[in-house]
């Protein structure tokens, strides 16, 4: 008896459990999911309206009529009251006088004159080629830089002065001498102690935040600092960046108490010797193969970010540019200040010679076809800086 009662509880079990299964999935009912919102479509960003700014500060001639002021960062500012460097000192010349860029905050002629002063005293150097600093307003350029835009920057040859004073003409076609050898390593025969010592000389002064110069200079410097000096503390102001193989770049801060001027984040305190010279020389090498390679037919060439419109820049920028009365020349084209045929007119040629390309060789070594020949070390593809 005992065991029929409990034989019938277990049937009773089971036709319980079995009741609450699901049958075959075919006759599941899917669970109803919630419906995703619709999104709208993405619609592109509205064109800038007005000209760029570039074209609006290139076209002035002359400096605001203000207070010296450096207003913004370096890549996105204006410099009011500039002040113009002479073309011609005792220890330097200005080069490309057709571009109106040997203007600067008071603070950037002040160093200028001393490094040029002290590198000839101190260390031989024959005097300063000066290059682009900054337009008499500052603000963006039409070519070739996308910082030198507050009147603290500036280019400087890393050619000896000639022992005469440069024609205008000269200045204009003169080039500038690439210190390297291949994409990757300079020339010792041209970068020599004399460029060391200059760039050493530049980079000691307190009111510089960087040098910048080519990635391949930078590590000629890290192997031949301790050959003009032990204290080598200046190397931590000199970091690599892109296409400064016959020039290097000075940068100062912003001068004490200046309000609106915005400084970089300062360098970090190792002397750029070590991964990061090892980052950029991976960067470099990716760049130097692409650059080898023949063109794509059909890709579209590489065209940055859109220019900056004013209402990018301070708003003080918006007094800078039109202090004194000046006023822009009418708009033409496409909305832009002057038609494409004036701008063209004004891209003026490089003030050096491009960055080295490999040879079939080199490049067969650099991707795995063949044997590098001369230990080739290791990225030079935005040509702004």
């Amino acid at each position: 008896m005992r065991r029929l009662i409990l034989g019938l509880t277990l049937i009773l079990f089971c036709g319980a459990v079995a009741a609450q299964q699901p049958g075959p999935m075919s006759a599941v009912k899917p669970v109803d999911k919630p419906a995703k919102p619709k999104t709208a479509a993405k619609k592109p960003p509205p064109k800038p309206k007005g000209p760029p700014a570039r074209e609006l500060f290139g076209s002035a001639t002359e400096p605001a009529p203000l207070a010296a002021r450096s207003i913004g960062g370096y890549a996105k500012g204006c410099l009011a009251g500039g002040v113009s460097l002479p073309i011609n000192g005792p220890d330097w010349q200005v080069m490309r006088l057709s571009r109106n860029r040997n203007w600067g905050n008071p603070r950037l002629l002040d160093y200028l004159e001393r490094l040029a002063s002290d590198a000839r005293a101190l260390d031989g150097w024959s005097g300063l080629l000066v290059g682009d600093m900054s337009q008499p307003r500052g603000g963006p350029m039409l070519t070739g830089h996308t910082s030198h835009q507050i009147g603290l920057d500036a280019d400087i040859w890393l050619t000896p002065m000639p022992d005469r004073v440069l024609t205008p003409q000269e200045r204009e076609d003169m080039s500038a001498v690439s210190m390297l050898k291949d994409p990757f390593t300079v020339d010792p025969e041209i970068f020599t102690l004399a460029q060391v010592k200059l760039i050493r000389r530049a980079a000691s002064y307190p009111q510089v935040a960087r040098i910048f110069v080519h990635p391949a200079i930078k590590k000629a410097l890290c192997q031949m600092a301790p050959q003009v000096g032990k204290d080598t503390s200046w190397l931590g102001k000199v970091r690599p960046w892109w296409n400064h193989h016959y020039h290097f770049h000075i940068r100062l801060t912003c001068p004490p108490g200046a309000e609106g001027c915005e400084n970089q984040k300062p360098a970090s305190g190792d002397n750029g010797c070590g991964q990061e010279l090892t980052n950029w020389y991976a960067m470099l090498k990716k760049a130097a193969i692409e650059a080898a390679k023949p063109p794509v037919p059909g890709a579209k060439p590489w065209v940055g970010k859109p220019p900056l419109t004013m209402a990018q820049l301070p708003k003080e920028c918006g007094t800078v540019l039109t202090a004194g009365g000046f006023e822009p020349p009418p708009q033409g084209e496409a909305g832009t200040v002057m038609p494409a045929s004036a701008l063209q007119t004004l891209e003026t040629k490089d003030a050096g010679p491009p960055i080295p390309i490999l040879t079939a060789a080199q490049l067969q070594a650099l991707t795995g076809g063949g044997t590098d020949p001369a230990g080739m070390p290791l990225p030079d593809r935005n040509p702004l800086r």
